[in-house]
């Protein structure tokens, strides 16, 4: 196994043993929160791996279940290392330490570029972002969930822990029965001898703990029985039945309810208040003023004995909303502003490759497109919501979140209490798409608790208040060009882009401690375009970052969202320049890139590209990596009065290894669901500082009714798993509008496409 993989460390105080991913600092691997919480029943054979003595397994989780399987997904990585059946394995909600840091998240957000590892000039980039990994992911143990990660940062370390916790009670069974390792088999929990002795892990649990592992070793490939796979979700019986707990399911005794609202003037402030009708209401306790929390708005919560009688006081609460400076903030003044960023400023280039100014010289001809993508909003269908109780200087939060670290400190500041007296309780999350990278709900909410006498108050977001006052995907514009010899053939592809970087903002809100003084270029902003697989023999690819004054944040696939609507858009109009079919065209510039093309034509076969389709159809295509993953979607849609019908949707991945077939299915299915609706109805407008959608009817969803068939074909592969849950995203758009120029010979370059 990789050395920096994983690393045993053995806690003699404790007889027990710390797995974790990379260096841990050796006071991670003697403190109470590198293992497991003690419980009746259970014994610990390290920070990763509980045995009960029924002999079922508990695995730590330090990830948000948000819909993308990872309570399931990780549980079988533990199964399949431990042999026992994927039921026996139960789950507990992973403490704050070390060894659950998900470094592979904080590495794909931090402002890092392709070229850091070979120039250190600016603010030695490459340096600090070292430095950030290294002291964010690793001292602190940043427990995150996004990035598309979850499986590619637990793969080892989940298979070298339950590894490590089966060596154990092998060798707890070969020392009780003096025989050797070597003879002993496992299935199903039990260890068995062919002398016809056996005894379950249950029974050997306590002696397990004080028995050193020896060799520990991995499953070969060929011996796996879960990995690989379809097995059912272990989170959905409780799903249906109704036993499953979202953050607004959370009852307490004594419980209240309140409501927020805050300014609907992004940059405003809270003027007169008047609040005299609104607490006469019934079953109305108290109004709370907030000012501006972790990049969110000022503004009041109304707190009441149901959350019915909590929304309808807010909104009765008569209140002067004063305007803030400037007046920039207006999503037409915005895109033109970027439009003009173009014409002016060179930005940070950061790829390049080959003499771009000399193969425009010697070109024969040449395109050029200008493309754009709106502001976005998350729209969880679980509005953000928090329960908490401050009591006795000791916080109690309750919440649907992806960070539960970086709330935990949210809640100490606002409290004016350590980390150490805050107790973060993770729900299930009804919808995350990194809307829960976020802390300011959770500082809301303990503000709010303060002001309750110790009693648990649960503060609810009305969707149009989570909607206006949402972080959201920047929007982007974007100016390429290709250049082409005598023979028609591309030679040459310049890419600029311009908006907002969301890391550094994202720094400033949920790690201020990390935030820099001054903004490094953001890797994000340019992902999916600065790595393109396409040869082009001269190319570059370059960002101009801006700052609108809008909130921005992370959104499911973040730049790869938009970047690749604008790539693989324009990579259909140099196939139309040439006279080359898309598919065709797409071959030829994938040369030198095998991956690539093997997912490009899975998809296209599938999806039988060529074959003639019913009158008034048409296909489209897109192909895009992104998380570690590559997939190819061909769209088949039709025109209906002048509104668009995706009727199929077929798609190829590359995801690695893979653990659940059946989740990267249902991961592809939510994909194109959510990409669809972004790609032909989403959009955030901004007026005079307000933001315009407020709910569904403004910014709809795709229905059922017009959901389209999905198909998703996975290549076979030993790679490490990739990402699942966000690469299927970026493809939806560019094949929606590349199938729509298919079918009416034009081209929508500014995105929603039914805006």
């Amino acid at each position: 196994m990789k050395r920096r993989a994983w690393l045993l460390g053995s806690a003699a105080a404790t007889g027990a043993l710390v797995v974790g991913w990379g260096f841990i600092p050796a006071r991670s691997r003697l403190g109470a929160g590198a293992l497991m919480l003690p419980e009746e029943g259970h014994v610990a054979l390290n920070g990763w791996i509980k045995i009960a003595y029924d002999g079922a397994v508990v695995l730590a989780m330090p990830r948000s279940e948000m819909g993308q399987g990872v309570h399931t997904a990780l549980p079988m990585l533990a199964a399949e290392e431990l042999d026992v059946p994927l039921a026996r394995v139960r789950i507990e909600q992973a403490g704050a330490d070390a060894i659950y840091g998900n470094v592979a998240m904080l590495f794909g957000n931090l402002p890092l570029h392709p070229q850091d590892e070979e120039r250190e000039d600016g603010f030695g980039r490459a340096k600090a972002a070292r430095w950030i990994v290294g002291k964010v992911g690793r001292e602190l143990g940043i427990n995150a969930t996004g990035g598309s990660s979850s499986v590619a940062d637990a793969w080892d370390v989940v298979r070298a822990a339950a590894a490590t916790a089966r060596a154990s009670l092998l060798g707890a069974a070969s020392l009780q029965w003096r025989l050797p390792v070597a003879d002993l088999a496992v299935v199903d929990g039990v260890v068995s001898h062919p002398s016809g002795r056996s005894i379950g892990y249950g029974a050997l649990a306590r002696f397990a703990a004080a028995t050193p592992p020896g060799k520990v070793s991995l499953k070969a490939r060929e011996n796996w029985r879960l990995i690989g796979h379809a097995a059912p979700r272990l989170d959905v019986p409780d799903k249906v039945n109704g036993r499953a707990t979202y953050g607004i399911d959370v009852r307490l005794p004594g419980m209240r309810f309140a409501a927020i609202r805050l300014c609907p003037i992004l940059g405003g402030a809270t003027g007169r208040v008047d609040a005299g009708a609104a607490l006469a209401m019934p079953g109305v306790e108290r109004l709370v003023m907030l000012r501006a929390y972790a990049g969110s708005a000022p503004g009041f919560a109304v707190v009441a004995r149901t959350s019915w009688h909590a929304m309808r006081a807010a909104q009765a609460v008569e209140v002067e909303w004063r305007p803030g400076t400037g007046d920039t903030r207006d999503s037409r003044k915005i895109e033109a502003m970027l439009r003009q960023a173009l014409l002016e400023r060179d930005g940070y280039t950061f790829h390049e490759r080959g003499n771009i100014e000399q193969a425009r010289t010697v070109a024969a001809s040449n395109i050029d497109a200008t493309y754009a993508a709106p502001y976005l909003a998350h729209l969880t269908l679980e509005p953000m919501n928090a329960t908490a109780r401050v009591r006795d200087g000791v916080v109690d939060l309750w919440l649907p979140t992806q960070v539960p670290q970086m709330c935990r400190d949210a809640a100490a500041r606002v409290a004016g209490v350590p980390s150490s007296r805050v107790n973060v309780h993770v729900t299930l999350l009804g919808g995350g798409f990194g809307r829960r990278l976020e802390v300011d709900y959770a500082a809301y909410a303990v503000r709010v608790a303060m002001d309750c006498g110790g009693a648990p108050v649960q503060l609810l977001w009305p969707r149009e208040e989570d909607t206006r006052h949402d972080f959201f995907r920047p929007m982007q514009v974007a100016a390429l060009s290709a250049w082409f010899d005598r023979e028609s053939e591309p030679t040459a592809l310049s890419i600029r882009s311009a908006g907002d970087a969301i890391s550094p903002r994202w720094f400033e809100r949920a790690l201020p401690r990390f935030a820099g003084p001054v903004d490094l270029p953001d890797k994000t902003a340019s992902e999916g375009l600065f790595d393109l697989p396409y040869a082009f023999a001269h190319q570059r690819i370059a960002h101009v970052a801006t700052r609108m004054d809008v909130p921005v944040g992370f959104w499911r696939s973040v730049g790869h969202s938009h970047n690749a609507f604008f790539s693989e858009c324009f990579v259909d109009e140099v196939a139309h320049r040439t006279g080359l079919d898309p598919v065709e065209m797409r071959r030829r510039l994938l040369r030198d890139a095998p991956r690539h093309l093997a997912v490009l034509s899975l998809a296209a076969e599938k999806a039988r590209w060529g074959t003639p389709l019913p009158a008034g159809r048409a296909h489209g295509i897109a192909l895009h990596e992104s998380f570690g993953s590559v997939v190819a979607e061909v769209v088949e849609l039709s025109l209906s009065g002048g509104r668009v019908r995706v009727h199929r949707v077929t798609c190829a991945i590359d995801c690695g290894t893979v653990v659940n077939p059946a989740i990267v299915a249902q991961q592809m299915e939510s994909s194109v669901v959510f990409g669809a609706s972004a790609a032909l109805h989403g959009r955030i407008d901004i007026e005079g500082g307000r933001v315009i959608q407020g709910n569904f009817p403004t910014t709809p969803l795709l229905r059922l009714a017009a959901a389209p068939q999905v198909e998703t074909w996975i290549v076979k592969s030993e790679r490490t798993p990739g990402g699942v849950g966000e690469p299927g995203v970026p493809p939806v758009a560019p094949a929606i509008a590349n199938a729509l120029f298919a079918l009416t010979g034009q081209r929508r370059r500014t995105l929603p496409l039914e805006g």
